[in-house]
């Protein structure tokens, strides 16, 4: 005896969202808070702190602008992606989630060159308080940008499968993971001013 898992494609009645989407929401919300705790630490050791290391003046503002537009880019192209599953339009798709991949891979090999510059600078998390948190938190957001490159490589090719099954539920984990996409492109729009401008 087999029981169907319901709420796959259509909404439940009560809440209005797929089971993808309850859970990506859910997800994300973990993720707002391990952000948010960050976020929060990173505040609480700035204002109490009596001498704040300078270490954003040593930050490359350019490049950290540069990864902005590509995050800001990759978000658009995900939306743009996920639209045209909506219009049925699978060819159109495949070459949005391609640049959103690659606009993925763009931005880690940016901030490769930004980490390689502090290497050979002698600057570690071990140097001072600025750069513990700076490594911390954008690291942890790079892991981030690996993951969804992951999700969005696996949907670009052996997962497409399901469009030829069920178109509508492919486009609702496509939407899924544009939701989460668009959650690391957020956090990097708070990293951006926090670390290098303020």
């Amino acid at each position: 005896m087999s029981a169907e898992i319901r709420y796959i494609s259509k909404p439940h009645p009560v809440s209005g969202l797929t089971n993808s989407k309850l859970g990506i929401w859910c997800f994300l919300a973990s993720e707002v808070m391990l952000f948010g705790g960050l976020f929060s630490a990173y505040i609480l050791l700035r204002t109490s702190a009596v001498e704040w290391p300078q270490g954003a003046s040593r930050l490359n503002v350019p490049l950290a602008t540069l990864n902005t537009l590509i995050l800001i880019i990759s978000s658009v192209t995900m939306v743009m992606s996920w639209a045209s599953l909506a219009m049925k339009e699978f060819g159109k798709y495949r070459k949005y989630m391609g640049a959103t991949v690659l606009l993925g891979f763009l931005f880690l090999v940016v901030k490769s060159f930004e980490y390689g510059h502090k290497f050979s600078h002698h600057h570690f998390p071990s140097t001072d308080m600025f750069y513990a948190l700076y490594f911390t938190l954008t690291g942890l957001h790079g892991l981030h940008v690996i993951g969804g490159i992951i999700v969005n490589l696996y949907f670009l090719f052996p997962g497409s499968a399901l469009w030829h099954k069920d178109p509508e539920q492919f486009t609702g984990r496509i939407e899924a993971a544009g939701l989460y996409w668009h959650f690391v492109d957020l956090v990097w729009i708070f990293l951006f001013p926090v670390l290098y401008l303020l």
